[in-house]
């Protein structure tokens, strides 16, 4: 099946995959597109059924399976308690290769300085939560939507007097103060290029503005980005309808999978 084919059937569902499933490499987003959007980020629900999902897909997949977070992996590991992935967190910042390998930071922590600024937008309303995360920082406002405006212009104050170069991003409710030059497609071109990765086929999914550099990069690479439909893609132009028909579509590629391998190792007669 060539290239083409193998981008429309993954398109058309898991029903309709390819039969050399086991050749995939995913790239998936937490929230959003494996998890629902809670109040906070502390607040999102992980069914164990998920775990277990994903554990077989690392296995399936000889562990071309890894997870492209705006969280810090370390957060990701408290959520999917006991499994730990390949994943990388902070929008390309830290890195872990391996799944029993060290977190890789792969830029300098913002500073001190910074840290205290962002805080104090924290003050604009009690609805306001900010997280740090190392080399970036996020304002959450879900639970303030009308300071959105006041949000957005004291980042931009606080981003033009810091020395250090942080773009902003827009998500779901959320503004990240990022450095530069980093993004999932930075991520995704790092690990594409490495086992288990290397030479399979990448399919990216994901839900946001975060997510778009590396859902354009997959399909870049002849791969697959599919798209999850929320609060910026809308349904029309989106592959799924929401997390749980992710969820679903993991499933179902869990069964494909683990079909292919036992018919793989299936002894002659």
């Amino acid at each position: 099946m060539d290239i083409v084919a193998q981008q429309q059937n993954i398109r058309n569902g898991a029903t309709r995959l390819p039969a050399d499933v086991d050749h995939l490499a995913l790239f998936i987003d937490i929230d959003g597109t494996l998890l629902g959007i809670a109040p906070t980020p502390d607040t999102v629900l992980v069914p164990p059924s998920l775990i277990e999902v994903l554990e077989r897909l690392v296995l399936g997949l000889g562990g071309a399976v890894a997870l492209l977070t705006g969280r810090r992996i370390a957060d990701a590991d408290r959520l999917f308690a006991p499994l730990k992935m390949i994943a990388a967190g902070v929008h390309g910042t830290e890195l872990r290769s391996e799944r029993s390998g060290s977190i890789l930071m792969l830029a300098p922590p913002v500073s001190p300085e910074f840290v205290q600024a962002v805080n104090r937008i924290g003050e604009l309303s009690p609805g306001i939560l900010i997280e740090q995360k190392g080399a970036g920082m996020a304002v959450h406002y879900r639970n303030a939507p009308e300071t959105t405006a006041m949000v957005i212009a004291e980042l931009n104050r606080i981003v033009a007097a810091d020395a250090y170069d942080i773009t902003l991003r827009r998500g779901r409710k959320v503004i990240e103060a990022l450095p530069r030059g980093f993004s999932k497609a930075t991520a995704l071109t790092w690990l594409a290029e490495r086992p288990p990765f290397k030479g399979r086929l990448p399919v990216m999914i994901g839900d946001d503005v975060g997510d778009e550099s590396a859902l354009q990069l997959a399909e870049k690479l002849g791969g697959v980005g599919l798209r999850v439909a929320g609060e910026h893609f809308a349904h029309a132009q989106a592959d799924f309808d929401g997390v749980d028909s992710v969820r679903a579509w993991l499933t179902e590629l869990v069964r494909r999978v683990e079909g292919t391998t036992r018919t793989a190792h299936r002894p002659t007669v």
